[in-house]
C-alpha cells in the first residue's frame, strides 16, 4: 500500500540579502514513515531548506505543509509535528542531561512526562548520565542530548542536520541503529549528511540538491540503475585483431589493447554483454579473465552536482 504524504514542498525559493539564491523553485514530497537523505555540497541549500520547513528561516515564496498543516498560516500545529536537531551543538552546559530534556518538553508546550524522559534517555544510552552536567559530556554524548531534546516533542517528522559530523565510527553506527528504530516506530526522518555511505545504508530514498535545486530524487537502487554504469574488462588469452564485425559495431565496446576489450553498460545499453561473449566465441577467441566495476553512489552524486553547478 502506498504511503501517504507527510511533508509537501511546492515551488519554494529563497534569496538572502546580497543576492545569494539559496533555494530555487524546490518541490518535494516526503512519505509518512520513510527515511529520506538529502545530499549536497556545502552551500547547496540543504540547511536553508530544513530551516525553512522548521520555521528557523522565513518562507519567502512557495508553500509547505507538514502533517497537513501550513507552516505559515497554521505554524503552531505544523511545529508540533516537527523535531529538529541542528548541525551545531547548542546546549546549556550547566544543566544536567535530565534537566535539559525536561525543560525542552516544556518549551514545546507539553506536559511533563518523566516516563518518556526515562525511555528516551535509555534509548540513547544517556540514562546513566542523567544527573551529569552537560559540560562534562563528550562531544558524541552532547549530540545524543540534542537528539533526546528533539524527541521530547514526540515528532512525526524528525530533521537531522549533519548529525554524525565529527563523531567516531562506533558512535555513527549506534546512531544508524537509533534511526532505524525510530523509523520502526513510525517516525519520518529527514537526514542531511556528507557521508554517502550513511545515506546508502539508511535511506529509503535519496534527494540530491545542487545550487539550490533538486537534481534528482529516487531510491539508491534506482539511482545506480538509471544513472550508474558497469564496466566489464575482458582479457583474452591471445590478441584479437582485427575485431569481428559484430564487435566493431558495438559503440560501448573499446578494443583497449590487442588482447583486452572494455565494455561499458548503462541503463540504455544493459543487454549487449551476451552479444559480445557470443561474438568472441564465434571468432574462436578464448577468455582468460573478466573483471567488473560498478559506478558508486558517490560517483553519481559528484556527476550530478557538476551538471547542476556549471
Amino acid at each position: 500500500m502506498k504511503k501517504s504524504a507527510i511533508l509537501i514542498i511546492n515551488h519554494v525559493s529563497k534569496t538572502y540579502a546580497g543576492g545569494t539564491h539559496a533555494l530555487d523553485d524546490v518541490s518535494l514530497t516526503l512519505r509518512r514513515g520513510e527515511i529520506f537523505a538529502l545530499l549536497g555540497p556545502n552551500g547547496a541549500g540543504k540547511t536553508t531548506l530544513i530551516g525553512t520547513i522548521c520555521g528557523v528561516v522565513r518562507l519567502e515564496t512557495g508553500h509547505i505543509t507538514v502533517c497537513g498543516h501550513d507552516i505559515v498560516t497554521n505554524w503552531r500545529a505544523a511545529r508540533r509535528c516537527i523535531g529538529f536537531v541542528p548541525q551545531e551543538v547548542n546546549l546549556d552546559i550547566f544543566l544536567t542531561v535530565r534537566q535539559a530534556v525536561i525543560y525542552q518538553r516544556g518549551y514545546y508546550g507539553r506536559r511533563r512526562d518523566d516516563a518518556l524522559v526515562e525511555r528516551t534517555l535509555k534509548r540513547l544510552t544517556l540514562w546513566d548520565k542523567r544527573d551529569t552536567e552537560i559540560r562534562a559530556l563528550s562531544g558524541g554524548m552532547k549530540r545524543r542530548v540534542m537528539i533526546a531534546k528533539a524527541l521530547m516533542n514526540e515528532p512525526q517528522v524528525l530533521f537531522l542536520d549533519e548529525p554524525t559530523a565529527g563523531v567516531d565510527v562506533e558512535l555513527r553506527r549506534d546512531f544508524w541503529d537509533l534511526v532505524r528504530e525510530l523509523k520502526r516506530d513510525g517516525t519520518t526522518i529527514v537526514l542531511t549528511t556528507h557521508y554517502i555511505e550513511e545515506a546508502e545504508a539508511l535511506a529509503d530514498r535519496i534527494g540530491i540538491i545542487a545550487a539550490g535545486r533538486i537534481a534528482t530524487v529516487d531510491t539508491t537502487a534506482n539511482l545506480l540503475t538509471q544513472l550508474g554504469s558497469k564496466t566489464v574488462t575482458i582479457t583474452l588469452d591471445a590478441p584479437l585483431s582485427p575485431l569481428p564485425r559484430a564487435l566493431a559495431q558495438i559503440n560501448t565496446l573499446r578494443h583497449e589493447s590487442p588482447a583486452t576489450l572494455v565494455y561499458t553498460a548503462d541503463a540504455t545499453h544493459a543487454n549487449e554483454l551476451d552479444t559480445i561473449l557470443a561474438a568472441l566465441h564465434d571468432a574462436g577467441a578464448h577468455i582468460a579473465d573478466i573483471t567488473t566495476t560498478q559506478t558508486s553512489l558517490e560517483d553519481i552524486f559528484v556527476n550530478l552536482v557538476k551538471q547542476h553547478t556549471r
